[in-house]
């Protein structure tokens, strides 16, 4: 299986989950069943909320860039970034080094023209994603359009909620909340694309389908690793959609 390096550390709770559920996408039944990671949990990338929304903190671009290629020094034959609003950074990760880049945010694009081709995607995730427009490329070349949320306040009061309380009953409340708006504003599907909120995929309700970013990024990572051997316990698309309407 091909070694797969992950960018990580933001923040250090979703790292730790992204592992757990590359972990549980296999049946193992030895340690060498399982896909082998090289991870970087650098708590100490600069703040991507800082550095884009606020627009004075230090520039995350090169303290990724220098992770990618350790990671890759050290034996990854793939990169992985388990934070959507990183993918602002992708460019510059994916071009520092020779190795596949699993672009998260190109993927989950394609999983939602799957899921309602044409049509428009709630993106439940930072206020970053929309200020700087992470999504936007992807969506639009998958025939897709945004719908964010009205009160990007509430979503990044609880994304600083989480990372500093860890999830909860009022966070997943609040964005059910979320998704509830954006329905009405349109979206045919919900994307989770924060993943402290991954952390919280199966509390979050929505009357449309929904899933999750990470999930997507997981199978895709599974795949990857595993591409010369079966992929019959490789989660499937069906798998990812967290909060279909029933």
């Amino acid at each position: 299986m091909r070694r797969i390096g992950v960018l990580g550390g933001m923040g250090p709770e979703a790292t730790i989950f992204f592992m757990q559920q590359i972990v549980d996408a296999i049946q193992a039944r030895d340690d060498s069943d399982h896909i082998p990671l090289l991870v970087d949990n650098n708590t100490q990338v600069p703040s991507r909320i800082k550095a884009i929304l606020e627009g004075g903190g230090e520039d995350p671009g090169p303290v990724l860039v220098q992770m990618a290629k350790g990671l890759v020094g050290a034996g990854a034959e793939a990169l992985v970034m388990p934070c959507n609003t990183a993918h602002y950074y992708a460019g510059q990760v994916a071009a520092s080094t020779d190795a596949p880049f699993l672009n998260m945010v190109e993927m989950s694009c394609a999983e939602a023209a799957q899921i309602a081709p044409g049509g428009k995607v709630g993106l439940l995730g930072s206020p970053a994603l929309q200020q700087v427009g992470v999504f936007e490329k992807a969506l639009a070349g998958a025939g897709l359009s945004p719908v964010y949320a009205a009160e990007q306040g509430r979503a990044l009061a609880t994304i600083r909620s989480i990372k500093a309380q860890g999830p909860s009953e009022f966070a997943a409340h609040t964005l059910s909340d979320i998704c509830t708006q954006m329905v009405e504003d349109g979206a045919d599907v919900i994307c989770i694309c924060c993943t402290e909120f991954s952390l919280l995929a199966q509390d979050i309700k929505a009357t449309v389908p929904m899933f999750d970013a990470m999930q997507v990024l997981v199978t895709a990572t599974v795949a990857f690793s595993r591409s010369d051997l079966s992929e019959l316990d490789t989660p499937n698309a069906g798998d990812r959609v967290v909060g279909a309407a029933t």
